[in-house]
């Protein structure tokens, strides 16, 4: 987990150039790393925690803000990120104040690692953690969410849209439901097809 080693900013800074060269196939050197969309949000995160742990949260805020703006990666500087710690593609990831993540952990686009909601949360004892633990090596997939502090073990995947909402053990995997494909010609399944033909991310 983060507390387990705190190496210095630059050191942490240059292993999260080298780790996107490393996983990022379209990338082949680290001129190109500097490039990297979601870079400049995870190291303005670096900078936005110390400052966070030091007393300075309205800086801290401003530089996370700043962040989102710029990169569409929203970070709280509470958070406890990891050594190489690798954001992909970046667009839409959200983590929490008190969210914990492990050094090796591999996030994808639309990622969330939330609270369950301010109506549990206000009623927690103060400093209580509200996001979830990721430990170290987990591969969390593209719209993966992570709701309420659940710990997420070392090694486990979490795949494109799952919705986890409970402790997940180590290397474990876990899986949303995948597309069903209905043959051309075949025939209608009433409810199934008006469901797949009228509902939209904007029609709930």
């Amino acid at each position: 987990m983060p507390e387990r080693e705190q190496p210095g900013l630059l050191r942490t800074m240059r292993e999260d150039l080298g780790v996107v060269v490393e996983r990022d196939p379209s990338v082949r050197n680290r001129r190109e790393a500097l490039l990297h969309p979601a870079l400049p949000a995870l190291w303005t995160h670096r900078v936005a925690h110390r400052l966070h742990r030091r007393g300075r949260r309205l800086t801290a805020r401003l530089l996370a803000r700043a962040a989102r703006r710029a990169t569409g990666v929203e970070i709280h500087p509470g958070a406890e990120l990891g050594r190489r710690v690798f954001i992909d593609h970046g667009a839409a990831v959200v983590i929490g104040e008190t969210a914990q993540v492990g050094a090796d952990v591999t996030i994808y686009h639309q990622v969330t690692l939330g609270a369950v909601g301010w109506w549990t949360d206000v009623r927690r004892p103060a400093g209580e953690r509200r996001h979830p633990r990721v430990g170290d090596g987990v591969v969390l997939g593209t719209g993966a969410t992570v709701l309420g502090p659940v710990t997420v073990a070392d090694h486990a995947v979490v795949g494109a849209q799952a919705l986890v909402v409970r402790d997940v053990p180590a290397h474990a995997k876990v899986l949303a439901p995948t597309a069903r494909v209905r043959p051309a010609g075949s025939p209608p399944l009433l409810d199934e097809d008006l469901f797949a033909a009228t509902a939209s991310a904007g029609s709930w």
